[in-house]
């Protein structure tokens, strides 16, 4: 048999697994796992999203659509914001609908980035961000963020940061892993730094819904970054419809433009059950949407006051369904307290260093399972903390 390895690009060979699949991994082979490891809701889909999906099939609908999208599904999309964010964008050149968000910010880079260009990147982050970078032959930058500022990304860092190279800042917020969100004003402290040096803004906000104090703001929406921000988002985290795989991506005309260009050749266009379904999630969804961040933010209360309890504080994440607790008290590596919470507790939490070195001394832990699911989960953490604190 051949060494297929030998014809591989170098930049892939050397590219790690995903720190969050492989505890998934790991827990998949053991009896009794409890996981807060994956960012996976555990509210099915809601019926009429799923229906119009059977509806869609009953009437034959199972061929291609237009390659950025079916535009009535655009054309929701646009009200969409315009309701929630009172940003207009144009359906037929300024919307594309994706194979969820990860497609869209691969096409983001894969159109804006020359060999070299620098992407400023906050963390910890979400793990196929640096990836990404790389394989579209970017240059990745870590910014650091801190536990004392929430996890926000600052002015003296992005500052600090910047280069000739830099092209891209990458906005994350609410943030997976933390939790930490951006307010208007901190994101205003940013504007004329990315004015000055010329940056394209790609803002994933797949997790702006779950905003728990107050409301999320895009940094579209701030004077003059409408133009330089490329908006990512889509249906999983806050419709409950992780497995469709629709996302989109609003913006620059050109840009989007060049995005849709890569998507006709290498995607096609999204499928047209799952756009069927994000329809419908549009359409009548939103009522079912704030239920689902109700009972979050109650789980979310609920993790806070039982990580703090057993002696893992937190600050406290006031977006996404993620917090990001200390594990000072242990002396261990993220590394090691996971492992060996998985080992000796069978809980399964994901080391905060998979996320960047700025999350080395955490652990992420989801709480999009079942209230049941989270108390059984601290139960089993507190009795580990007890065993192992310095």
């Amino acid at each position: 048999m051949i060494d297929g390895s030998r014809y591989l690009r170098d930049s892939i060979k050397s590219l790690p697994p995903s720190g969050i699949r492989r505890f998934f991994d790991l827990a998949s082979h053991m009896e009794g796992v409890i996981s807060l490891g994956v960012g996976e809701p555990d509210f099915v889909t809601p019926w009429h999203i799923r229906e119009a999906c059977f509806y869609s099939l009953e009437k034959g609908y199972t061929m291609y659509t237009a390659n950025a999208g079916m535009i009535e599904l655009r054309e929701e999309i646009a009200k969409y914001l315009y309701r929630w964010q009172n940003l207009t964008y144009d359906p037929e050149t300024e919307i594309l609908v994706t194979v969820g968000v990860s497609e869209a910010i691969d096409l983001a880079f894969r159109v804006l980035l020359e060999d070299g260009d620098e992407v400023l990147i906050p963390e910890p982050s979400y793990v196929s961000y640096v990836p990404g970078t790389i394989m579209a032959g970017g240059t990745p930058v870590m910014l650091d963020t801190r536990e004392e500022d929430e996890f926000r990304l600052t002015r003296d860092e992005l500052a600090g940061k910047i280069t000739p190279r830099s092209k891209l800042l990458l906005l994350t917020y609410p943030n997976n892993p933390t939790g930490g969100i951006m307010g208007r004003d901190d994101l205003l402290d940013l504007v004329d730094l990315i004015v000055a040096n010329d940056l394209i803004v790609i803002s994933d906000e797949i997790y702006g819904e779950l905003t728990y104090e107050g409301k999320h703001v895009s940094i579209a929406t701030l004077p003059g970054m409408k133009e330089r921000t490329i908006i990512m988002n889509g249906f999983s985290k806050a419709f409950a419809m992780t497995g469709w795989r629709i996302g989109y991506a609003c913006g620059n005309r050109d840009i989007i433009g060049a995005m849709n260009k890569l998507h006709q050749y290498t995607i096609l266009c999204a499928p047209i059950m799952g756009q069927m379904a994000a329809l419908e999630a549009l359409r009548h969804g939103e009522a079912e949407m704030r239920r689902m961040v109700e009972d979050y933010d109650y789980r979310r209360r609920l993790i806070l006051k039982g990580l703090k309890e057993i002696g893992l504080p937190s600050f406290e994440p006031r977006g996404a369904f993620y917090v990001f607790p200390s594990i000072s008290v242990t002396g261990m590596s993220s590394l090691e307290f996971s492992e060996k919470l998985l080992k000796e507790e069978k809980i399964a939490v994901v080391p905060g260093n998979a996320f960047g070195r700025s999350g080395e001394g955490f652990v992420r832990c989801c709480y999009a399972y079942s209230v049941d699911h989270i108390e059984q989960a601290l139960e089993r953490m507190g009795a580990f903390v007890a065993r192992h604190h310095v």
